[in-house]
């Protein structure tokens, strides 16, 4: 058999290319690949999910490996290119030379903002790892029932809510997630919860709750008493959070409107807040390798300026004694130790608190790389009001 022949793509593959080919063609400014892939797939719907899988499998793969490239070649070579790239690194990951991964797969701007450890850069070239998070009161049976399930180990602070899933079934036609037994949220994400560590019966408010991921985990960690107010800039997001916390049964919020300014959606002191704040977003580049050539320093420059605002803003929703958080997906100085030391140095009436309490570690400031946890990468502060 030719080299040719040998590199010639199955039927499947070739079409999941020229499928993937399409998605990337109709990419554009502010259009991420992510939701080109939701609105291809809502106009192709005739496409099977084993066909959906391997179309977004090859759309992805193809941003992983794009410094690798050949841009003068076609399309569709480029996919087929990257696809083998993945193939023979998954085989062998010391195929790819580190020297190589640490040149080509991050943009040139990074290396000023973020010093990435080898093991998390090559962590970035492989598919992400799916976690679950259960409910508490489904902790102990979920992971019979959905099967192929591993809880998390070595996290900073004990998870037990925490499950990776391997399997192949769609979790979201499961009949355990329609009965609000679990959500999929990564693992970095539930750790944001765990650092918060709310109490049964303490007020807490959820500043930026996007869709309310977060939310729903500090209402289960708060046994669903109490209260916990959640807020953010977009309707949409919120109506979402409010469906997801019906399925959920989750009933101790308050969801509303907050646009960022200071201008609060509540008057209501509070005995812990959580920031998540809008960022970059360099610790889902695993998961989302499109982003690693859309982010700029611009943006990550605008956005150290919103999250530096949003802090000062909530400041003084926070009781005496009360309990700080600051979370950000992302890994660049710029955004993570610069904006924690800037509050510190600026608001002399709180003091760094442990970023987990329940640990043996008292760091006020924890960095999270993907390669610990095989998670997205995560940077937590917390403070204590004096």
């Amino acid at each position: 058999m030719s080299h040719s022949a040998a590199n010639t793509p199955d039927r499947a593959t070739a079409s999941a290319i020229s499928h993937a080919a399409r998605v990337i063609d109709s990419l554009r400014p502010g259009l991420h690949a992510d939701t080109a892939l939701r609105q291809y797939f809502a106009y192709w719907n005739r496409l099977g999910p084993r066909q959906k899988r391997a179309i977004s499998h090859a759309t992805f793969v193809y941003f992983r490996w794009l410094g690798w490239l050949d841009r003068k070649s076609s399309p569709q070579k480029r996919i087929a290119a990257a696809l083998e790239l993945q193939t023979r690194f998954d085989q062998n990951p010391a195929s790819i030379k580190a020297e190589a991964i640490a040149a080509l797969a991050v943009p040139e701007w990074t290396r000023d903002e973020v010093t990435f450890p080898a093991e998390s850069l090559r962590l970035l070239q492989t598919d992400p790892a799916l976690w679950l998070r259960a409910q508490t009161g489904a902790a102990a049976t979920l992971p019979a029932q959905l099967v192929d399930c591993e809880p998390a180990d070595g996290t900073p602070v004990p998870a037990p809510t925490a499950f990776r899933y391997s399997g192949r079934q769609d979790l979201f036609l499961t009949p355990q997630f329609h009965n609000g037994l679990f959500e999929i949220q990564d693992l970095a994400s539930q750790l944001v919860g765990h650092a918060c560590a709310p109490k049964p019966g303490q007020t807490w408010w959820d500043a930026c709750a996007g869709e309310g991921g977060k939310t729903l985990h500090l209402a289960d960690l708060m046994q669903n008493k109490g209260m916990l107010w959640a807020s953010d800039r977009s309707f949409r997001r919120i109506q979402s959070l409010k469906r997801r916390a019906g399925r959920a049964k989750v009933f101790n919020y308050r969801a509303a409107a907050w646009d960022g300014s200071a201008k609060l959606p509540t008057k209501t002191k509070f005995d812990g807040i959580l920031l998540d704040a809008p960022c970059s977003g360099l610790g889902t580049w695993q998961r989302n390798p499109h982003a690693r050539w859309t982010t700029t320093p611009d943006d990550v420059r605008e956005l150290a300026a919103v999250q530096t605002q949003l802090l000062a803003n909530i400041a003084g929703s926070l009781k005496p004694g009360g309990r700080l958080v600051y979370a950000v997906c992302t890994l660049t100085r710029s955004e993570t130790t610069a904006i924690a030391d800037a509050f510190t140095a600026a608001h002399s009436d709180f003091e760094p608190a442990p970023a987990f309490a329940a640990s043996t570690s008292d760091a006020a400031q924890v960095t999270i790389w993907p390669h610990e946890h095989n998670s997205n990468g995560m940077f937590i502060a917390a403070w204590r009001k004096k």
